[in-house]
């Protein structure tokens, strides 16, 4: 309400000309309110800009990540696209150890420790990430299923694989991609898995991606862990349960494959398994030693996978029998005796195997002695002269 009264001087102004005009221009200017606006906006983009010059750049207090280019290199084949992952958009990138330094240092984030875990994704749906000093390559997840042409429906709500009008079969379209660099393979497949959601979970995240998850048909939420498995970068077995010689005493459950059922009966319980999920290459066998001894009943279980396209995997018990799908038997059983030294012993045995023949394969199940020891055993394979390979890639 009160204002300071105004002082004034009666001495002539000696202010210049130049000056009232400017004065009376502001008044204008003011009074218009479109050239108000505009000029209350230049005035706040050059303060803007002033500030940024001042302060310097506004990311310069973010993470940093530094990522090694020959690291990546290495991983190139199984992380499409990520050469363009390390430029800006619209760039084209040209990158060869010809023209760069590659740096041999590990992938790593600056200043780990405060900022937590990171994770890049990379074109194709590959990953970088990490949680401490160091940072891992990951593999890209598989596609999800089902993938078009390659199901048809099933028994109730389910689907069944089928070969695609163009031949592709779901054996090669849901197996996880290898390339052989010249080293023996050894390939090791899980099973068990999906009735004790702790030890699937665990299986699924601690295991290398190459390593093949093997699945229950009776699991809770079947779909959702084989989603899973394949997000990860694990192809899938499903597992037919199979009549042992100690029926019915040892029981795999009512969808049980007999050796003394008709065709069609073993037909039909084989395509209920089936129809339980998608995004499997392969089926294997879930107990069995008196079901694979059956000529007729191996016949009928062969002919309904390799009509379907898929391939068969078993534990060892078929090993000797021949059949129409593609298949492979594993040379040994990792876990028979469970503790870690019997288990560290029967993964040195398979690389012996491997480097007498090329290649091996072992099954084990989702103990959590048989994770642990796998997960230790596969992080220097590589180091041992060994290339780590999915289940799939030893289908003859």
């Amino acid at each position: 309400m009160f204002s300071r009264k105004p002082q004034i001087s009666h001495r002539p102004s000696a202010q210049p000309a130049g000056r009232d005009r400017a004065k009376a221009l502001a008044l204008r200017i003011a009074a218009n309110p479109w050239l108000s606006a505009g000029g209350a906006a230049g005035l706040f983009l050059l303060t803007l800009t002033v500030l940024v010059l001042v302060m310097g750049d506004a990311k310069a207090g973010a993470p940093t990540v530094r990522i090694s280019l020959a690291h990546a290199a290495k991983a190139g084949a199984e992380v499409p696209g990520w050469v363009d992952a390390l430029t800006t958009e619209g760039e084209a990138a040209e990158v060869t150890t010809g023209e760069i330094e590659l740096s041999e240092q590990p992938i790593e984030l600056a200043d780990a420790g405060a900022m937590g875990s990171a994770i890049i994704t990379l074109p194709g749906g590959g990953r970088l990430e990490g949680d401490g000093p160091g940072i891992a390559l990951t593999a890209a997840a598989l596609p999800q299923a089902p993938i078009a042409g390659l199901s048809a429906p099933g028994p109730g709500n389910g689907l069944l694989p089928i070969i695609a009008g163009d031949g592709r079969a779901p054996w090669k379209a849901y197996a996880r991609p290898f390339t052989p660099n010249g080293k023996p393979r050894v390939a090791l497949v899980i099973g068990g898995l999906g009735l004790n959601p702790a030890y699937t979970r665990r299986a699924i995240e601690l295991l290398p991606p190459e390593v093949t998850l093997s699945f229950a048909p009776y699991a809770e939420g079947l779909q959702q862990w084989i989603d899973l498995a394949r997000a990860h970068g694990h192809e899938v077995l499903l597992e037919a349960p199979m009549e042992p010689n100690d029926y019915p005493q040892n029981d795999p459950g009512p969808f049980t494959l007999l050796a003394g059922g008709a065709p069609a009966e073993i037909v039909k319980k084989t395509e209920w398994v089936l129809s339980r999920a998608t995004g499997y290459f392969g089926v294997t066998n879930y107990l069995g030693s008196r079901f694979v001894t059956s000529a007729p009943a191996m016949n009928a279980f062969s002919g309904s996978l390799k009509s379907r396209g898929v391939a068969f995997i078993d534990d060892g018990l078929a090993a000797r029998r021949g059949m129409g799908p593609p298949r492979a038997s594993a040379d040994r059983i990792i876990d028979e005796d469970l503790s870690a030294e019997a288990i560290a012993r029967q993964l040195a045995a398979l690389e012996a195997g491997a480097r007498t023949r090329g290649q091996a394969l072992g099954s084990g199940f989702a103990y959590p002695v048989t994770l642990e020891s796998a997960a230790v055993w596969a992080r220097s394979l590589e180091d041992r002269g060994f290339q780590l390979a999915p289940a799939s890639a030893l289908l003859r």
